[in-house]
């Protein structure tokens, strides 16, 4: 196998653009596209020009025929609109494609489209290998019409996790460990952390961070809105990146570290049932709230909820889920399940140890939830 050093004394890249003349191609480059013009040759009748601008430098190239495809040239700016006469897509007289796209376009959530939804572990839902080698099980597999994903997420054999110092371009995301440990470190948080089994954070939209070492069958439940959203990896910030600033909030969310050991427990929406709240509804102003709830005892209490979406994930003990005009599910650990807001359900047959995590999120991001 070659070595691969050598790729790091690469001085720079260069895109081959096939040109049918430079005197028609280079003003549309340098005076309709904004390009600088580095080097042209040869001097008594130019073939190559090379431009550079925008990040990417081009050779535009007469010389080159019909042996070089002819690329797309994608443009992505603050502001399309003004570089272009708000033109998104314009063809060179080369005939090569521009197009121009925002470069950091709004993050957008689908509309949830409401299912209900049962993943059961029995019923052998596959495993695929993800990112850093992680294997992820998908709890929803209709994404609610693209507004929301969780996966369920392990390592099987612990130790170092190749991961990158990285961030998501999310609305909410919440990391949840049900089993063995992880250590983390996040931006402005000091120094990195173990995330035990009961444990969880949030990731507030495009915190730097980074996953360092994991237990032995680690364990983890991941939480993201919308469904498809970018991972970064950030080549420049290491982590831990100096002094701590816990009440920094990023796009209008303060990282929150709940931890069950020394957690105060209360009464639940639903009788019979103890919670823990995490602390997280505060952390994102009421728009999405985890609580974790274990069974004390009673009658069976029907129940429904008006917030967006209601996910509840089964951590310890066995349960029947009814919902009103579906068949009735036996549920134990690691199975989960999604209600939409006014369908009447209630919690049967539950065992001494059964122990419940629930996300219950709100519409949109400018209003709170209410379950």
């Amino acid at each position: 196998m070659a070595d691969p050093s050598p790729l790091l004394e690469v001085a720079q890249a260069e895109v081959l653009v096939p040109s049918v003349g430079l005197r028609d191609d280079m003003p549309f480059f340098t005076k309709r596209l904004g390009f600088r013009l580095d080097q042209i040759f040869p001097a008594d009748d130019p073939a190559v020009a090379l431009l550079s601008g925008h990040g990417v430098r081009l050779r535009l190239d007469a010389t080159l025929g019909g042996d070089i495809a002819m690329p797309v040239l994608r443009l992505l700016v603050d502001d399309p609109g003004a570089l272009a006469d708000g033109a998104t897509e314009l063809i060179a007289p080369n005939g090569m494609r521009i197009e121009l796209a925002e470069r950091n376009p709004p993050l957008v959530t689908p509309t949830t489209q409401h299912s209900y939804i049962v993943r059961r572990l029995a019923d052998q839902a596959p495993w695929v290998i993800g990112r850093a080698g992680m294997h992820y099980r998908d709890l929803i597999p209709d994404r609610l019409g693209g507004s929301i994903i969780a996966s369920h997420i392990r390592i099987p054999d612990g130790g170092p996790v190749p991961d990158m110092v990285h961030y998501h371009t999310v609305g909410f995301q919440l990391i949840f460990c049900i089993a063995g440990w992880v250590d983390l470190v996040y931006e402005d948080q000091g120094e990195p952390f173990r995330l035990h089994a009961g444990d969880c954070v949030i990731q507030p939209p495009e915190i730097r961070h980074r996953v360092l070492y994991a237990s032995d069958n680690i364990e983890v439940v991941e939480i993201g809105v919308p469904a498809e959203h970018i991972t970064t990896i950030d080549h420049e910030m290491t982590l831990p990146n100096g002094p701590a600033n816990p009440e920094r909030r990023f796009q209008g969310q303060k990282f929150v570290h709940h931890r069950e050991q020394g957690a105060s427990w209360g009464a639940w929406r639903i009788p019979g049932f103890t919670a823990r709240d995490t602390g997280i509804a505060e952390g994102t102003n009421g728009v999405a709230g985890v609580q974790v709830a274990k069974w004390q005892g009673g009658d069976a209490v029907t129940a429904t909820h008006d917030c967006d979406i209601l996910f509840n994930f089964v951590m310890t003990g066995a349960m029947r889920l009814c919902v009103d005009g579906e068949p009735d599910f036996q549920l134990t650990a690691g199975d989960a399940f999604v209600i939409p807001p006014g369908r009447a359900a209630s919690f049967r047959d539950c065992s001494d140890d059964l122990e419940l995590m629930e996300v219950a999120l709100a519409a949109d991001f400018s209003t709170s939830l209410s379950v």
